[in-house]
């Protein structure tokens, strides 16, 4: 009778764990990525490879919405992986992906949003067009100015003193 319920236990947890171990593998991986960023922004993405729905990437995070795929540069407790990477300059919603070493691809969205920054071509100032003044022109009617006449003081007899007489 123990044989038989020893027997009994041994298969019922061998169907858990077949059970229990595809089911792991199907589970989306719970992982964080910037959710909105400005043209040009940087984004960042993070997994925790020991939470239960969290993988050990085996692969960069990828999305035509990266101007480079992001590398996990960072690690940490509960096998954090992190890494960095910016947006491209046109607006709109971008899927990105990356492996897991269990085989589950982890995927998620991020938008681009606003209006993009201006390149560096049409970000430099034209310089401003300058003309040259052009010199006054002189009439053939015209009259030229007279002269000032130069007049020179009178002495104190002629202009007074200031006394009074």
């Amino acid at each position: 009778m123990l044989k038989k319920t020893l027997i009994g236990l041994m298969a019922a947890g061998a169907a858990t764990l077949a059970l229990a171990a595809p089911a792991a593998a199907d589970q989306a991986v719970v992982w964080s990525l910037t959710q909105q960023v400005e043209p040009g922004g940087q984004l960042q993405a993070v997994v925790f490879a020991e939470w239960e729905v969290g993988c050990t990437p085996s692969g960069p995070v990828t999305s035509k919405g990266f101007t480079a795929p992001l590398s996990w540069t960072e690690g940490g407790n509960w096998g954090r992986h992190a890494g960095y990477t910016k947006a491209v300059r046109r607006p709109g919603t971008y899927t990105a992906s990356f492996p897991c070493t269990d085989g589950r691809k982890a995927t998620g969205s991020f938008t681009v949003t606003g209006t993009p920054p201006p390149t560096s071509s049409s970000a430099e100032p034209k310089p401003p067009t300058t003309t040259k003044p052009k010199p006054p022109t002189t009439s053939k009617t015209a009259k030229p100015a007279k002269p000032q006449v130069r007049v020179k003081p009178a002495g104190a007899p002629q202009t007074g003193d200031g006394s009074q007489s």
